[in-house]
Parts: structure tokens; sequence; C-alpha cells
């Protein structure tokens, strides 16, 4: 717009500062939103500690019980609810012992070695089931007989042939990981375009050029989602084969702790090994959600 002089009116529009104004804000949002379940779960979490730890003060200052109206809240005894100081402490008590190092050390053997081979084996095996029909058709009774057999029935037996050391703990961890990620897979496989599949055959392309191309980065997002289901079942195997027989292990120690009523020694172990088992499902996650793009998306 030209003023009186000619000159043209440099003044800017209001919309102009609101937009400034706006920006910072609009970032601030966006990093909320993005950073809102890791601040919604850590509140909860610490809340939650609280309450616990709570818990243990009104059972220290009213040991009678607390009234609260009508009602009378009695808080449960050191022997079944330990606060979390306690737990603290006898992690403390634990470490300092010095047999931390060793239990860890047994129990991530066994978790390591029978988690990896179970990846390795039921990723290969669910590629070639999910591929070849007719191999599907004469290991589904085995798979479907050995998956729906509780694992610990089969402990027994492991100990017998293996013997109470890792190996036996290893078998059971094997065992109860590799369907998670076997079956997963084999569904990532029969989940693939077949269009895909068509043109690459129309091309020439060999059953070896079809798995590397097609096959296996089709079915990424669900060989994660298996490995991911198959921690819970690993550490499973890890403590209930520690607390049947065994040497060592962390599941070993809070079966010795439990037998002599030591209940924050158990409830430090628990942490410890679900510490493990999130922090390995976190680590999954993240990797999963890199492949997301990958998973095929209903029509």
């Amino acid at each position: 717009m030209a003023t009186p002089s000619g000159q043209l009116d440099t003044i800017a529009s209001p919309a102009e500062p609101q937009a400034l104004v706006r920006r910072p804000t609009d970032a601030r949002d966006r990093a909320m939103r993005r950073h809102e379940p890791t601040i919604i779960g850590a509140a909860a979490v610490v809340l939650f500690f609280v309450v616990w730890q709570g818990v243990g003060i009104i059972r220290e200052t009213a040991p009678e019980g607390l009234a609260l109206g009508p009602f009378k809240f009695i808080a449960p005894s050191q022997l079944f609810l330990p606060t979390p100081l306690d737990i603290a402490r006898a992690f403390q008590a634990y470490v300092q012992d010095g047999r931390i190092w060793k239990d860890v050390a047994v129990s991530g053997q066994e978790l390591l070695v029978g988690y990896v081979s179970a990846a390795l084996l039921g990723i290969v095996l669910g590629l070639l089931i999910g591929w070849y029909a007719r191999l599907r058709y004469a290991l589904d009774p085995f798979i479907t007989f050995l998956y729906a057999t509780p694992r610990i029935v089969l402990l027994p037996l492991f100990i017998i042939w293996f013997g109470i050391g890792v190996e036996s703990k290893i078998a059971v961890v094997f065992l109860g990981a590799i369907f998670a990620i076997l079956i997963n897979t084999a569904a990532g496989v029969r989940n693939l375009d077949v269009n895909l599949i068509k043109v690459a055959r129309s091309f020439g392309a060999s059953d070896l050029q079809l798995f590397r191309t097609i096959a296996l980065p089709g079915s990424v997002p669900f060989i994660l989602t298996g490995l991911r289901l198959g921690i819970g079942h690993a550490l499973t195997g890890v403590v209930v084969g520690e607390l049947v027989a065994a040497q060592f292990g962390v599941g070993q120690m809070m079966a010795v702790a439990g037998a002599t009523f030591q209940s924050s020694k158990v409830f430090a172990g628990l942490f410890l090994i679900a510490g493990t088992g999130m922090l390995m499902t976190f680590s999954l996650q993240k990797l999963e959600q890199r492949f997301e793009a990958w998973r095929p998306r209903p029509n």
C-alpha cells in the first residue's frame, strides 16, 4: 500500500506477529505430545511407589490400623508386603554380599543362549513353514502339541537328560520362547502381498531371491513382535527352571529367600528379573516402531 509520500507501507499485517508467537507454542505442544506417554507413565510409577511406601508408614505409626470414618484400614505386615525402602536395603545387601554377580551371570547365560537359539531357529522355521504349505502341514501337529504343553511339565525330563546345570534351564528357555517367534514369523510370511510375489515370479525370481527381497523384509514387523513376546516366556523359563533345581541364579536365590521368609529379598529378585524384561521389551519396541511402515495394511 502506497503512502502519500509515494513510499510503500512496510507495516506488518496483524497475522504475522501472531504466527511468530504461535510457532514456539506449537513446538512445545508437539514436544509435550511426543513425551506425554513417558511423562504419564513415570508419574504413575512414582505415585504407585509413594502410595506403597505410605502403607509402610501407616503400618509403623498405627500398627492396629488407621480409622477412616466408619472404615478401618489395617496395613499388611512386613512379611507379606515389604516397603520399597525395605526392598532397596535387601538389594543393597544382596550386592554387598557378592552373590549377585554369580547369580546374574548364570541366569544371563541361560537367558542369552536359550533366547538367541530360539530366535535363530524360530525365524528360519517360521519362514519355511509360512512359505511351504506342505511343510506346515507336516510340522503343525508337533508345533501345536508342544505349544499346548506347559514347559514346566517337561522340566523333570530336562533335568534327567541334561542335569541340574545350566543346560536344562537353557532347554526350558528355548522351548518357551521359540513358539512365539515361530508362529509370528510364519504369520508374517502368510500375510505377504501376493501381487508382489506374482510380479517377482513373472521376472523369473528364484525362491532364494523371493526370500531375500520379499519374504524376509515383509515379515520383519511380525518377527520383531514374536521376539518381543518371546522375552516374557524366556524369562519365565529362567525363573521356573531355577526354582525347581539349580545351584546358582536369580530364581534360585528367590526360592531360598522365599523358603526362609525373606520377602524383601524375593521382591529384589523379582524387580531384577522384571527390569531386565522391561529393558529388552522397550528396546525391541523401539526397533519395531522403525519397521511399522512395513506392516501390511487392510485394503
